[in-house]
């Protein structure tokens, strides 16, 4: 029990390549697949933390390892996400302000580690993930997932009408919260520029 954190974190790391992977199958599923992977381990990112607090078994292994899996999950899908959308804007500009906050706020942690200087995940970090992996899961999805889904798998339990108004809804709102998501990486990326230039 006490090594589920730390099994849930590795989990979260190999699930990488084989979301790379996925964008390489051929049909619509492949659209399917790479969601379910990525929410997948986005549930792990929630579980991982909440059985260390529960169990008290928080490790170095785990304070070490949880922010760069969750890093390496979210740039990999949103470059894979640039490179298969033709740089659509939608994806490109919210996704590189994504990457470069990540990339910044990962060189602040060590600055501030080596000086002994804690800052504290706040409350809209926390939302700014949710909605960050919420918004992912369902670019990834895509279109054609979303084709897939609606219209094949789960087509004859919902009215057309109802199917078309979901399709619409999800695949605009996805990328309404992923501009969501860039916004809030802004503001809470500048709680660790102001702390990093006050002990510079």
């Amino acid at each position: 029990m006490k090594n589920i954190p730390n099994f849930l974190t590795t989990f979260r790391i190999a699930i990488i390549p084989i979301l790379v992977m996925s964008f390489y199958m051929q049909g619509m599923v492949s659209h399917v697949v790479a969601a379910i992977l990525f929410a997948t381990a986005a549930i792990t990112d929630y579980f991982d933390g909440y059985f260390a607090r529960t169990l008290k078994v928080q490790s170095n292994f785990g304070k070490c390892l949880d922010p760069i899996a969750d890093k390496l999950l979210v740039i990999v899908a949103i470059v894979m996400l640039v490179n298969f959308s033709d740089r659509n804007l939608w994806i490109l500009i919210p996704g590189m302000i994504i990457i470069c906050r990540e990339v910044l706020v990962s060189g602040l942690r060590e600055f501030l580690a080596e000086i002994h200087v804690s800052v504290p995940v706040s409350k809209l970090a926390k939302y700014k993930t949710m909605v960050q992996m919420v918004s992912i899961t369902g670019l990834l999805l895509g279109e054609e997932g979303f084709d897939y889904t609606f219209f094949y798998l789960i087509g004859n339990w919902i009215e057309m009408d109802l199917k078309f108004l979901l399709w619409y809804l999800v695949v605009y709102l996805s990328k309404m919260l992923f501009c969501l998501a860039a916004g809030l990486t802004v503001i809470t990326g500048y709680a660790y520029f102001r702390v990093g230039l006050k002990n510079m």
